[in-house]
């Protein structure tokens, strides 16, 4: 059974239990029972659905959020690690450190120019990228170190290349949209009650309240784009930026 059959067949049951409860004990009420002495119950409902939507939007604000600070880190720490490696190769001797440096450039130009592009428009990493990267690793590891010096910094790079490949594929497994279509589909339905319990108030067309409702849903509106616009964390509006790399490689981008 599918997530959004067992949603439907759940809301539908919550649904089929208030009303089979409330026609029940209006049948079974007494003759002389009269509704009017209960207390109003509209007031209290429309006051406790603000109230879990509110909720429920401050935590899809905050899991968005979260999603986009934590692919910014993902590209500072690919940067960091292809800088080190950049900046470490000068032990070495001129022709293995300058090829070195060459694919790092390289690797770093194909990101900014090429895969940046690929990533915002196709949510996926470039397979050249994944070349370059392999062709940074094969130099690195295939130096055999000539001097205890240069033993000294082969260990270091050979873990900075990892965490090179490791903070891509963490770049690489966040550049899809993070919330599910189910939430989605709580999003959407819930501005849609909440802003119709509204209407269920009856309100009057005096001008204060047709702005007070007009400004309570565009609040709702602007919070669900920024969810959206947060969503996907390389492509939209307030995205993870090419910054990290462009400060560490300022030759890159010149």
């Amino acid at each position: 059974m599918s997530e959004w059959l067992v949603l439907v067949l759940a809301m539908l049951a919550a649904c089929a239990v208030v009303v089979v409860i409330t026609l029940v004990r209006h049948r079974t009420a007494a003759e002389d029972d009269d509704p009017s002495d209960t207390p109003d119950v509209i007031e209290y409902m429309t006051m406790w659905i603000g109230v879990v939507y509110a909720i429920v939007l401050g935590l899809a604000i905050a899991g968005v959020w979260e999603a986009r600070v934590a692919a910014q880190d993902h590209v500072q720490a690919e940067a960091q690690a292809l800088h080190e490696i950049s900046e470490r190769v000068r032990v070495y001797p001129p022709d293995v450190r300058d090829r070195i440096r060459a694919d790092v450039n390289a690797y770093v130009g194909h990101v900014v120019t090429t895969e940046w592009k690929t990533m915002a428009d196709h949510g996926k990493v470039t397979v050249r990228g994944d070349q370059l990267l392999d062709k940074i690793r094969a130099d690195v590891t295939d130096h055999r170190p000539a001097s205890d010096f240069e033993a000294q910094a082969y260990q270091p790079l050979v873990d900075q290349v990892t965490a090179a490949d490791q903070a891509r594929a963490a770049r690489a497994g966040s550049t899809g949209a993070t919330m599910p279509g189910v939430v989605w589909f709580g999003l959407i339905g819930g501005a849609i009650v909440t802003i119709g319990m509204v209407f269920a108030l009856q309100i009057r067309r005096t001008t204060r309240e047709l702005v007070l409702a007009g400004l309570f849903s565009a609040l709702i509106a602007f919070l669900l784009f920024l969810i959206w616009d947060f969503d996907a964390p390389y492509s939209r509006g307030v995205s993870a930026s090419t910054a990290p790399f462009l400060d560490l490689f300022p030759h890159i981008g010149g």
